[in-house]
């Protein structure tokens, strides 16, 4: 489980949470996935949000039930959420019913393209809860999020 703490911003805190094989991203296909650590991914969106005027907390599990459990845990720390669930993303309702409980802004990222994918990874559970999804731009997908959450916190960026 990573665990990288605020960075920057004027206290508004973006939750950023990393599901399943999000650990291994280096030894994925860098051709979907950048061929980035979760580290290094994680110090570009701590960027991102320092952009964006915002603090960003990280957290990665291959739990489902840790995510979820860090879903219920996040009203009172963060005012807003950018997840990438993995392969979760497809299927896990108990994630959805977790992020409809935590009724924070959110926005959904995707490294790949997932539209462009098999047809199982076309389905979100989550899109429906999401201001917006954002998929096959990369760490740039990160750097929107931050931006639109920005937006929707009423932050200017510095």
């Amino acid at each position: 489980m990573s665990g990288a703490g605020p960075a920057g911003g004027d206290g508004r805190t973006v939750a950023v949470m990393h599901g399943v094989n999000f650990d291994v991203l280096d030894r994925r296909d860098p051709s979907l996935y950048g061929g980035r650590t979760l580290r290094g991914l994680e110090e570009a969106i701590e960027g991102f949000a320092r952009e964006a005027g915002l603090s960003a907390t990280c957290f990665q599990t291959n739990s489902e039930r840790e995510f979820v459990e860090h879903l219920h845990g996040l009203p009172g720390s963060a005012d807003a959420i950018i997840l990438n669930p993995g392969a979760w993303t497809h299927y896990a309702w108990a994630i959805h019913d977790a992020l409809d409980i935590a009724a924070l802004p959110a926005v959904e990222v995707h490294l790949s393209d997932i539209g462009a994918r098999e047809p199982w990874r076309r389905l979100s559970v989550i899109s429906d809860l999401c201001l917006v999804t954002i998929a096959g731009r990369g760490v740039e997908g990160y750097r929107l999020a931050m931006q639109r959450l920005a937006e929707e916190l009423g932050v200017n960026a510095a």
